[in-house]
């Protein structure tokens, strides 16, 4: 059972695995935000939890100072992404049946002084998180380390753990792109959301239904291609950067052998079986086609379909064509990384003379 664990536990198969149970809890996201799924999934996972950390490689992953924040954040993900689809279906059943909303309730809408009782709650809140901090401070070692030495340096070597997703889109993607690009099209992206949304509905109360493309989309990017790659570079990931299955043994000198190939490599020296043209756009021709098929002709694509004259007509051309470059900028990460790994393409486009690969 945990060498089958280990082998579902790599990115090839746990990312689509990951992916299928994101858009099921989105579609049965009426079952998964009632009580007692909640409580059914807190009954399986407990054990499970308790069997996975008898064994000693992967408490020893759990338990390491540096990864504790890690594991409280996946515990408050679980829970704060549970309780939004709760009370987003529990609205949902209520508008249909032409109600208001639950916050739209009478004693809901109850104003109170700030003081005391915002003042006294968040007199409460600072002493519990100062008693949290405390008690961690007690029971764990700081992750801390003897002075930098610039002859050596740690195997892993791993960035902190708010930029463990950037770390590991580095996987795929050169370094201008992983850690430049990217995440400045993510805060763009996150600051743009009040400007490009112009739907108002949901506004002060939980929904859904109302806001399907928008909460999609967002959780797909939080959840998906951010917190799974925080995981994945935190616990799957050990010395050289290797995979390793959750109880695997970190071994230093496990080898893998890989051989990754650029997409004009394939079309020039396997599919036409010749050389390789001596000028560098004519030798990137098909990946820059693709490139800009994809950029440039997708969002035009779009339009033909029922979703994309829908969103032309509620948000207007220029927030729709800054929504759809910002989808697929995003989108650009889940197919880099599966052209990954099903044909070891490393590059579409490699234009390494202009320090240009994508």
């Amino acid at each position: 059972m945990k060498h089958f664990i280990n082998i579902i536990a790599d990115p090839i198969f746990s990312f689509p695995i990951f992916s299928l149970l994101f858009f099921a809890m989105i579609k049965w996201y009426r079952v998964v935000g009632t009580k007692k799924f909640a409580w059914i999934f807190l009954a399986i996972s407990v054990p499970v939890t308790v069997w996975f950390l008898a064994d000693p490689q992967f408490i020893k992953i759990i338990l390491w100072p540096d990864n504790i924040p890690i594991n409280i954040l996946v515990i408050l993900i679980v829970f704060l992404t549970w309780f939004p689809l709760y009370k987003a279906a529990e609205n949902d059943k209520r508008l249909e049946q032409g109600l208001e909303p639950v916050e739209a309730l009478p004693e809901n809408r109850e104003k109170v002084w700030a003081w005391p009782n915002l003042v006294y709650t968040e007199l409460f809140a600072i002493i519990a998180g100062t008693i949290f901090l405390v008690v961690w401070a007690i029971i764990f070692k700081a992750p801390l380390e003897e002075p930098a030495n610039p002859t050596w340096a740690p195997n892993p070597a791993k960035a902190p753990w708010y930029f463990l997703g950037l770390q590991e889109m580095l996987v795929y993607f050169d370094p201008w792109m992983a850690g430049v690009v990217l995440p400045g099209l993510i805060v763009v992206g996150l600051i743009a959301i009040p400007y490009l949304d112009t739907n108002p509905k949901g506004n002060g109360y939980y929904c859904f239904q109302d806001r399907k493309f928008a909460i999609t989309g967002f959780l797909y990017g939080w959840l998906v291609l951010w917190i799974y790659l925080i995981i994945v570079g935190t616990f799957l990931r050990g010395p050289n950067w290797t995979f390793y299955g959750p109880f695997e043994y970190w071994d230093f000198h496990k080898v893998v052998a890989e051989y990754n190939v650029n997409l004009s490599e394939f079309l020039w020296l396997k599919w036409l079986n010749t050389s390789m043209p001596k000028n560098i756009f004519v030798r990137e021709a098909l990946g820059i086609a693709l490139t800009f098929a994809y950029l440039i002709g997708l969002p035009f694509i779009s339009l033909k379909t029922k979703f994309g004259k829908d969103l032309l007509e509620k948000v207007g051309t220029m927030r729709y064509y800054i929504v759809i470059f910002l989808v697929i900028s995003m989108g650009s990460l889940p197919i880099k990384m599966v052209l990954r790994w099903l044909f070891s393409l490393k590059y579409i486009v490699a234009l390494p003379e202009i320090e240009l690969n994508l």
